[in-house]
């Protein structure tokens, strides 16, 4: 089964990798641009057929190791 994660800050959390994309933008030229928030995008494949232990295995991988849970929020799409 195939899996997607998305991993991104919670509100509030700094970030200045977004705010440095939204420098480099407006640098060139995209001034509608007004915030960038940067995450990261995970695709993984797990030898599990059942869609409910799927997601609760990858939902221990995120809390162990993927994300980081006082900081970022992470979401799971199951394909």
């Amino acid at each position: 089964m195939k899996a997607k994660v998305y991993v991104t800050l919670k509100n509030g959390v700094l970030d200045p990798q977004g705010k440095a994309i939204a420098g480099a933008l407006h640098g060139l030229g995209f001034s509608a641009v007004e915030d960038v928030r940067q995450g990261k995008f995970i695709e993984l494949e797990v030898a599990e057929t059942d869609a409910e232990k799927a997601r609760a295995q990858i939902d221990e991988m995120c809390r162990k190791l993927l994300a980081n849970t006082v900081i970022e929020n992470y979401r799971i799409e199951l394909a």
